[in-house]
């Protein structure tokens, strides 16, 4: 396993990928109410990146062929915009958006809720969201990679929900997808020692209901196997001599 380890160059540069993606999601929330379609969204997050100067790393990766993932419901992940596939009150959307800036890459995601939702529903958005902060509780150097993992899942799964393990975060940099790989279910090896200068991709996925997902015929888009709703909760951290850096939000 490679993991890069990032010069203080490199994180300026990560640094300014992942306040530029925080820009494109936080404009993408704006449109977000019953009456669009997923391709709207799509078209919208691909002319913020666009215009702020950078390119959508998703667009064409493995074949990939949208700038956004826009998933509903019980879709997890890698959903394709489409035009008749139109949002409608009391569903939940996650987008998950990248894009690169000057040969380096940030990833984030969020799951939105579309008008208003039941009160179950949002407790899953925030669940998903919180185990996210959870798991960086660890993200620290001197730690090993797999405590993320733990506490991801020790924070979920009194909930009852199920946490997606076909799926998981990674490391970023120059390719949107470096090692490690980082699951967010609990593992019983240590993985490695964090050190400075790593950036991490860490996403919990959390299904409202079993943890087991499957494909659909496109090839792209993850559903939840009983079709429960899904959500998706992401940042693109950094790994320093003390609190992670959350390079994908600015709260």
């Amino acid at each position: 396993m490679a993991v890069t380890v990032k010069s203080a160059k490199e994180i300026e540069l990560m640094r300014e990928a992942g306040r530029l993606l925080e820009i494109v999601h936080d404009e993408m929330a704006k449109m977000i109410r019953p009456g669009i379609s997923t391709m709207d969204i799509n078209e919208y997050g691909d002319k913020v990146i666009r215009d702020l100067g950078c390119t959508p790393n998703f667009l064409n990766y493995a074949g990939y062929p949208a700038s956004i993932c826009v998933s509903v419901n019980e879709e997890v992940v890698h959903g394709i915009p489409r035009r008749d596939h139109i949002l409608k009150e009391g569903d939940i959307v996650s987008l998950d958006a990248g894009l690169i800036y000057k040969g380096y890459h940030s990833d984030a995601a969020r799951t939105h809720a579309v008008g208003k939702i039941a009160p179950e529903v949002q407790k899953l958005l925030d669940v998903t969201k919180q185990s996210f902060f959870e798991g960086i509780k660890y993200a620290k150097a001197g730690n090993h990679l797999f405590d993320i993992s733990n506490a991801i899942d020790d924070y979920v799964t009194p909930f009852g929900y199920g946490i997606v393990q076909d799926l998981v975060g990674h490391g970023i940099g120059t390719s949107l997808h470096e090692d490690p790989q980082i699951p967010n279910f609990r593992q019983k090896r240590k993985g490695i020692i964090l050190v400075p200068g790593m950036t991490l991709a860490v996403e919990p996925m959390i299904n409202m209901g079993t943890w087991k997902v499957k494909w659909l015929d496109d090839d792209w888009t993850v559903i939840s196997a009983d079709h429960s709703v899904s959500a998706h909760y992401e940042n693109t951290i950094l790994i320093t001599d003390g609190e992670p850096e959350i390079l994908t939000l600015h709260e």
